[in-house]
């Protein structure tokens, strides 16, 4: 009989834990993952500030590439870019600020560096949010790439440092490439190795000063509350609900 009570009693504190859990919500989840960090520096957005997002099809997301403007939604893509800046223009209103999204599906950092004259130092941004790095790391399982993380690492402090040059003021965000293990396209060969890029991230972040958004750390506590599955497409590529959290992590990461 005691036996049998402990046991219940395990199981009704299990079940108490996982309903705690699953009742947490969004912004739980992300305050969450954000507790793990050390508190950085946050952006603070002033008087027509320009907005700019760069990296990969995370990013890009069905951007119309033709379209050049602004604060629009063809531009914008319909990815966690959009969800963020529309967050955004709603809370600094009165602020007339500018945001442009300009991923690029597939690209890598030596690929940011190509079109970087045109696609961010032309815009001037004054906040400047880049997510990049996968790429860098499954490209070498599936296309062939030849890049190390040592190549990673150097091309992107090579690429920051261009960019303070040119824009000594510019406020930097640094978020942390993630995946999903067990969904579609990522196994048990993606690690330890791209765990390396996620760090690299981080550090290159503390080293130049940047907010660093943890999203390996969001996805991993959303997971406590819905599998990976509804958070993620293939392991790479969020769904609407991993969007979602994509967004609310770098408000709340950057303070805005």
């Amino acid at each position: 009989m005691k036996n049998t009570e402990q046991n219940y009693r395990r199981h009704f504190l299990k079940t108490a834990a996982v309903g705690t859990i699953a009742a947490m919500g969004i912004p739980s989840i992300v305050s969450s993952a954000l507790a793990a960090e050390k508190p950085g520096k946050k952006v603070t957005f002033n008087q027509g500030d320009v907005v700019l997002f760069q990296g990969d099809s995370i990013t890009d997301w069905g951007r119309d590439h033709s379209k050049t403007e602004p604060n629009t939604t063809s531009a914008l893509g319909s990815g966690y870019a959009l969800l963020t800046a529309s967050q955004l223009l709603l809370k600094h209103a009165d602020k007339g600020l500018k945001i442009y999204n300009k991923g690029i599906s597939g690209n890598k950092v030596y690929q940011l560096a190509e079109r970087w004259d045109t696609d961010c130092l032309a815009l001037k941004p004054n906040v400047l949010s880049i997510h990049i790095g996968v790429n860098d790391f499954w490209h070498t399982l599936t296309n062939g790439y030849k890049g190390t993380i040592d190549t990673y690492i150097t091309d992107y402090k090579k690429l920051l440092t261009r960019t303070k040059e040119a824009l000594p003021d510019i406020k930097l965000v640094i978020c942390e490439p993630f995946a999903e293990k067990n969904v579609r396209a990522v196994d048990d060969k993606w690690y330890p190795a791209f765990d390396a890029y996620r760090q690299a991230a981080k550090d290159v972040a503390a080293e130049f000063g940047a907010v660093f958004v943890p999203y390996q750390s969001a996805f991993d506590k959303a997971e406590q509350t819905a599998p990976a599955t509804y958070w993620n497409l293939d392991g790479v590529h969020p769904s609407v609900a991993g969007e979602a959290l994509m967004a609310q992590t770098w408000l709340k990461a950057v303070g805005a």
